[in-house]
C-alpha cells in the first residue's frame, strides 16, 4: 500500500510517518507540504491512501481533496485537521472524503483505520 501524507507541519508528517511505519503492508510513504504538491504527488505516485490537512499553503486541503477525488480511481482520503468544524466536515464528506478526523481528539484513530484498510485489502487478495 502506498500512502501520501499532505500536511504543512514537518513535525506532524513525521508523527504520522512514525505511526504508519509500524503498520504492516505499507510499502511507500510520500510527503507533501502544500496543496499543489499534494495534487501533483497523487498524479505522480498514485497512492492508495492520502492523509490531508485542511490548512496548507498554496490552496487548502479542501481544494486538494476536490482535485484528488476527481481523478480516475481516486485514493481513499483521510482528512486530518485542527479545524473539525461541522461545515468543514460536511464539505469534505460531500466532496468524497472517506474519513474526517480531528487532530486533537481523533489522531489515534489513524492506527485503527489503517488496520481496517489492511484487513480489507488482505480479504480482496
Amino acid at each position: 500500500m502506498k500512502v501520501l501524507i499532505a500536511d504543512d507541519s514537518r513535525l506532524m508528517r513525521e508523527r504520522i510517518r512514525a505511526i504508519l511505519s509500524d503498520a504492516s503492508g505499507i510499502d511507500t510513504i510520500h510527503e507533501a507540504e502544500d496543496s499543489p504538491t499534494a495534487i501533483q504527488a497523487v498524479k505522480k505516485t498514485k497512492p492508495d491512501v492520502v492523509i490531508l490537512d485542511i490548512c496548507m499553503p498554496g490552496g487548502n486541503g479542501i481544494s486538494a481533496l476536490e482535485a484528488i477525488k476527481s481523478t480516475a480511481d481516486p485514493p481513499i482520503t483521510i482528512m486530518l485537521t485542527n479545524y473539525p468544524y461541522p461545515q468543514y466536515r460536511k464539505k469534505c464528506i460531500d466532496l468524497g472524503a472517506d474519513f474526517f478526523l480531528d487532530k486533537s481528539s481523533e489522531f489515534d484513530a489513524l492506527t485503527d483505520i489503517f488496520h481496517a484498510l489492511m484487513f480489507h485489502q488482505d480479504k480482496k487478495e
